[in-house]
């Protein structure tokens, strides 16, 4: 059986066909891009790629086959947004566009205008999100998209997109039938189910141990005494799959179902009013219902547990399944990944995921599907001042790059401080302001981000991470990751051609007649802030113990390339059982708007494959306005981040079968200035610094390989490592390990303590201070020991 991208859904189908939310999405790549501040800093609004009329300052250029899910403004600001698709321009505002400087005052509820088209519960206004424009319709292009402001004041916003080859299916479905149930049993009723009631009087405690067959979980529901919430929200939710050794889920129960404590001051009705995972208070029957929809495939029995112990506290469960008909290797498992983070690393972004050797596997293929977080513990909306980042299959880009971490959950200026709950975006608990939180609990705030039809797909490798204030900030955090993946992957790196070296540019029959010379750049990626800052909004950097401002945090490194105005192709080698292939290039980001034609030799001759663009340069225009009628300014904005790599798709029809590939790619000029009258630094041409060649394959998996045999085993990642490595010992040894860092000259330059009281003990170990170089891991307890060796 052969999936290609034709068979995943996209629009409206990805919301009408949810359970298929675990399938593999081969030849499907997923984009955020954002207003983000290219220089690294915190000033994410106001930054163009390039300016044309005055109402016309664009925030996202892209060509190609897609379908934008999702797209995020700043209250209003910005409107009237020109959404432009395939050439034809389509003006969105809202209800506050044309009196904004009182909208504050005279706006009770905020409309989208057209209303027929952008409307609840798809979309969404700042007076019910506290604080952003929401827009979840989907809209579909073949060609082109592109999106700008027709005001710069405080323009900030962010937009997730796919991109992909293959027709989009005709839907008659209204994706808002889906979306109102937000907060109700969405999942299939005339299924199988089971049900039962607990007693958490046990360190662990089974809910239920299915041995179907191939299914698929649609319902997941427990009840919990409405007075007893609060005292057991930090056991944990365990689920493991087809007897792995290591559970895909175990994660604090309220974290879980979306929010940092089942404290509930309002005592609102629903806490979580989610689409596919919600919490709801039953006061009349002294319940809190929390529901979990994601779908969970599992091959030949799952086991799901509460553990952490509790005296005497009663819980009811509901657990609603049905047979899977999608292949094995076709789908993926549900995962719902902890961390706790209670001191950040100074100067680098928080990992809250990273698949590579999770549950003991290297690569997994899969779907990125969300977060549920803690942003503090302590009452500070500070810490909100952090972007996301994520980063797929080795790209040293971030596919994924937001403005800050409440504008990822849905929020606008910190949510006013508000509560608020939406279908797939919230912040349910927290107090408005520490001095009115009336315990500890009401200092605790949490957001949650759920992806549905803009899910986040992946054929090797997912790494989520979040800054932390700029990466200075030293709140403690916690956060889930929801994820679909299969230890196997989807992407298989077959080929790279290194330009500028002369002997892999010969061994790729590489040819260029119009090429530069080599050219040898030294620059940095697009990896948050190059050193640390002299001042960050909101924290005193002075109190942060050892902070000094200017210290360096991502040095330049150095890559050699060519660029031209010309014709450049290569070889490169293929697997024959491709899917279709993924082509990744590093460029020079400095030459603007870098556009070509992309053809592959067939029989017949060559075939064009699309046109790979890219937009904007790390030159900007960065605009603010001293009000909201205001005439745009002319910033120019260069930063000194030159790297970039970009993706491009070749679609399976021009390369199934095939072991090797022939590819041409013809520049063509861009003449878009940088504003009207001025052209950006440099001229647009073709930069090429390196080319990565993925194979798109149907994903090697039989369910014997998603486990292991029940022999011990030590898993020591990421390796490399920066200043954290992550441990997992799997025995049935219990009692003190005692880890050791040693160097390469056999010095303990750490050492460690830790108590082992179950099979799975999980610890991340801090290696913050220590030179780059050769470490071994040295763990040991009576009886026994282990070494494993890493490089920092």
């Amino acid at each position: 059986m052969m999936l290609c991208a034709q068979q995943s859904p996209s629009g409206v189908e990805a919301y009408r066909r949810w359970d298929l939310l675990p399938q593999q999405r081969i030849g499907v790549r997923a984009y955020m891009r954002s207003t983000y501040d290219r220089t690294g800093g915190g000033s994410d609004a106001g930054n163009f790629l390039f300016m044309n009329k005055e109402d016309e300052n664009v925030t996202l250029d892209v060509k190609g086959q897609g379908m934008l899910y999702f797209f995020r403004a700043n209250h209003w600001h910005g409107s009237p947004w020109h959404f432009t698709i395939d050439g034809k321009d389509h003006i969105v505002k809202e209800t506050a566009t044309d009196s904004p400087v009182n909208a504050w005052k005279t706006v009770q509820r905020a409309q989208f205008i057209p209303g027929d088209v952008f409307h609840e519960p798809m979309d969404w206004t700042w007076t019910t999100s506290k604080g952003a424009d929401l827009i979840w319709t989907p809209m579909p292009f073949q060609d082109s998209f592109r999106i700008a402001y027709s005001r710069t004041f405080y323009g900030t916003g962010y937009y997730i997109y796919h991109l992909f080859n293959g027709e989009v299916p005709v839907s008659t479905f209204d994706p808002a039938t889906l979306m109102s149930g937000a907060g109700t049993d969405i999942a299939p009723k005339d299924i199988a189910t089971t049900r039962g009631q607990v007693l958490l009087d046990k360190q662990s405690v089974l809910l239920d141990a299915l041995v179907v067959g191939p299914s698929v979980i649609r319902a997941l529901k427990l009840k919990i005494p409405l007075d007893k919430a609060v005292d057991i929200e930090r056991l944990r939710l365990r689920i493991t799959w087809d007897d792995a050794s290591y559970p895909s889920v175990d994660a604090p129960l309220c974290l879980f179902f979306g929010a940092g404590t089942f404290f509930n001051k309002g005592k609102n009705e629903y806490f979580v009013k989610g689409l596919p995972i919600n919490i709801r208070y039953d006061y009349p029957q002294n319940k809190v219902e929390l529901a979990c929809y994601y779908p969970m495939p599992f091959f030949r029995q799952a086991r799901l547990e509460i553990v952490g112990g509790a005296a005497g506290v009663p819980l009811e469960y509901e657990i609603r399944y049905e047979p899977l008909t999608t292949a094995a290797n076709l789908s993926s498992y549900f995962h719902a990944t902890y961390v706790d983070i209670p001191e950040p690393v100074l100067g680098q972004d928080m990992v809250w995921l990273d698949t590579k050797g999770v549950e003991g596997h290297a690569d997994w293929s899969g779907s990125f599907a969300g977060t549920s977080f803690i942003f503090s513990h302590n009452a500070n909306f500070f810490t909100l001042e952090g972007d996301p980042r994520f980063f797929f299959d080795d790209s040293q880009t971030p596919q994924a790059q937001g403005t800050g971490t409440e504008e990822w959950a849905g929020g606008g200026d910190y949510w006013g401080g508000e509560k608020m709950t939406l279908p797939l975006a919230g912040h349910p608990c927290g107090t408005k302001d520490k001095a009115l939180a009336v315990n500890d609990k009401d200092l605790i705030e949490s957001a949650y981000r759920f992806l549905m039809a803009d899910i986040m797909p992946f054929g090797r490798r997912a790494i989520i991470r979040f800054e932390h204030s700029e990466d200075v900030s030293m709140e403690h955090y916690e956060a889930v990751t929801y994820w679909y993946g299969l230890p196997a992957p989807s992407l298989i790196k077959t080929d790279s051609l290194d330009i500028g070296k002369v002997l892999d540019e010969n061994k790729h029959n590489y040819y260029s007649p119009d090429a530069s010379p080599v050219e040898t750049l030294v620059s940095r990626y697009e990896w948050g802030p190059d050193s640390l800052p002299e001042y960050v909004y909101g924290i005193d950097v002075s109190k942060i113990p050892g902070y000094k401002a200017g210290t360096e945090l991502y040095p330049t490194s150095e890559q050699d390339g060519r660029h031209t105005l010309g014709v450049s192709e290569f070889t490169v080698r293929l697997d024959p059982a491709n899917v279709g292939v993924l082509l990744r290039r590093t460029l020079d980001y400095s030459f603007p708007n870098q556009t070509a034609e992309v053809y592959v030799q067939t029989t017949s001759g060559w075939q064009k494959a699309g046109i790979w663009y890219l937009a904007g340069a790390n030159t900007c225009m960065y605009s603010e306005p001293p009000d909201e009628l205001g005439l745009r300014e002319y910033h120019v904005r260069t930063s000194d981040r030159q790297f970039r790599d970009d993706e491009f798709l070749l679609p399976a029809r021009l390369t199934k079968g095939q072991s090797f590939l022939r590819i041409r790619i013809r520049c063509i000029p861009d003449q878009q200035q940088l504003y009207p009258g001025h052209a950006f630094p440099k001229p647009s041409c073709w930069s090429e610094l390196k080319y990565d060649v993925y194979s798109y394959v149907i994903p090697k998996f039989q369910i014997d390989s998603a486990t292991t045999d029940s022999s011990d085993h030590v898993s020591v990642y990421p390796n490399p490592a920066g200043d954290q490595v992550n441990l997992e010992i799997f025995s049935s040894l219990t009692g003190v390990i005692n880890v050791q860092v040693i160097n390469a000259v056999g010095v303990t330059v750490k050492h460690y303590q830790y108590s082992k009281e179950e099979q799975l003990m999980r610890q991340s170990i801090s290696l913050s201070g220590l030179p780059t170089g050769l470490y071994f891991i040295r763990m040991q307890s009576a009886g026994w020991s282990e070494i494993k060796k890493i490089l920092k």
